[in-house]
């Protein structure tokens, strides 16, 4: 292209009117001197290379202590009442952590997690905030799911009823369960996690069990088993808000050591992280 200069090439490039990128890589650019240079010469010159951030931990903020935030503050809370402290009797008072406290953080959570690419970690999150939405809508009688088992409306008949108990005595086993399997893959990350999950569904399996009793209408024990399940609540809450404070210390860079308990050295790597290990060395 004789008499086309180099501030032309640029000029053309920029504005998106000249041939295609391809075409200018099959060609020589001339300048108006008649010296010839390559399109890789042209590129350094004129087309810096900009390196585009593909490691999301460099540009984006780690959203995992904000949902172990608002799963702890929502959790601890859950638990006190449970256990009656200072006379507390009922959770309607504190709804709000059933639909704002816990689940929006979470799902917050959740979501740049699923961005990020970290699978286990949205799994959690996800999973947590939805059950306290579920239970969010048991807890508030506006939505009159206890009054729905009372012939005559009356919620708090409904909520003494066995139907009722016994649904969502099966519900908590459920979520037990669930919570057993989770555990299993906790043993892949690090023993605070592990134990987290480990009192997570045994407190699951005891709260329902304590909602069996009252379908049986055996009350003692019912509150007995309530109390209990709400203290091994109580244990995770504790070990969730450790976990966040040693987050946030990492990400803040305090210098000081929070021990989690690290087991992923425990297990054989997977064959493509080998592969990348051996490449790197």
């Amino acid at each position: 292209m004789p008499g086309t200069s180099i501030n032309q090439w640029k000029s053309d490039f920029s504005d998106g009117s000249s041939e295609s990128w391809e075409q200018l890589h099959t060609s020589q650019v001339k300048s108006s001197t008649g010296i010839t240079i390559s399109p890789e010469l042209f590129e350094k010159l004129y087309l810096p290379k900009k390196a585009a951030p593909s490691d999301f931990r460099k540009r984006f903020a780690n959203p995992a202590p904000l949902g172990s935030m608002g799963s702890v503050i929502s959790g601890m809370t859950f638990a006190v009442i449970l256990m009656e402290w200072g006379g507390a009797t009922t959770l309607v008072g504190v709804a709000g952590i059933f639909y704002f406290t816990g689940p929006i953080l979470l799902l917050l959570a959740t979501i740049f997690e699923w961005v990020m690419g970290n699978f286990f970690s949205m799994m959690v999150m996800g999973m947590f905030a939805v059950f306290w939405l579920s239970f969010g809508v048991l807890e508030t009688p506006s939505w009159g799911i206890a009054a729905s088992y009372s012939k005559t409306g009356n919620t708090a008949e409904g909520a003494a009823s066995v139907g009722y108990n016994a649904a969502v005595a099966l519900y908590l086993m459920v979520w037990g369960f669930w919570l057993f399997t989770m555990w299993i893959f906790t043993l892949k990350t690090n023993t605070v996690s592990a134990v987290m999950f480990l009192l997570s569904f045994c407190s699951c399996f005891v709260l329902g069990a304590s909602y069996w009793k009252v379908s049986t209408g055996d009350y003692p024990m019912a509150m007995k088993l309530q109390k209990a399940g709400a203290a091994i609540f109580f244990a995770v809450a504790l070990l969730g808000y450790y976990m966040t404070v040693a987050m946030i210390a990492a990400e803040m860079q305090i210098p000081l050591k929070f021990p989690v308990g690290d087991l992923s050295s425990l297990w054989p790597k997977p064959d493509i992280e080998s592969a990348e290990t051996d490449k790197a060395e």
